[in-house]
């Protein structure tokens, strides 16, 4: 015996047609809308800062600000700060999570206490240069050739008699 399938042709275009449009709105919905499952309309103010194919961005973000505070911040924001907001909310975000006491004050306070090490050693080297420039300045001075040498006894010697300068002989 021959069975009825359990949709009709036409049922099963509708429901693919339907299928096709709810693809169609998830694909251009941004995580925000996707994370609370609701349309997204074309002037979402968090479609342009979460698109949908990095949801992790969103869900660390509202975990620790929540969603409506986001929104908030971003409407009080000029347009062309808010993806900078969004990228530092998301850092601190991460920061947190990885480090839930300090965040990302126990990053700066790391670098800033890299920043005084490497000074000191700077300080230390330069310290070190001008005392090596000292012994050197304090170091017997050998005269030039070209300034003449008094003598003791007020004469004026030019270097002439010299064996060690065979220019002249």
């Amino acid at each position: 015996m021959f069975r009825k399938p359990y949709l009709s042709l036409d049922c099963f275009k509708i429901f693919m047609n339907r299928f096709h449009k709810l693809d169609k709105m998830t694909s251009t919905r941004c995580a925000v809308c996707k994370y609370f499952r609701r349309r997204c309309p074309p002037d979402c103010i968090f479609a342009p800062y979460f698109p949908n194919n990095d949801p992790q961005k969103f869900t660390c973000v509202h975990r620790f600000y929540g969603a409506s505070n986001i929104g908030k911040m971003l409407e009080e924001m000029p347009v062309h700060l808010r993806a900078d907001a969004v990228d530092s909310l998301y850092y601190e975000a991460k920061c947190r999570i990885q480090d839930p006491v300090y965040g990302c004050v126990g990053i700066i306070s790391s670098l800033h206490q890299q920043i005084q090490i490497a000074q000191s050693q700077l300080a230390k080297a330069q310290a070190e240069l001008s005392f090596l420039d000292a012994n050197l300045a304090a170091a017997e001075p050998t005269p030039s050739h070209s300034e003449p040498l008094v003598q003791p006894n007020g004469a004026v010697d030019h270097g002439l008699d010299d064996p060690l300068n065979t220019w002249f002989y």
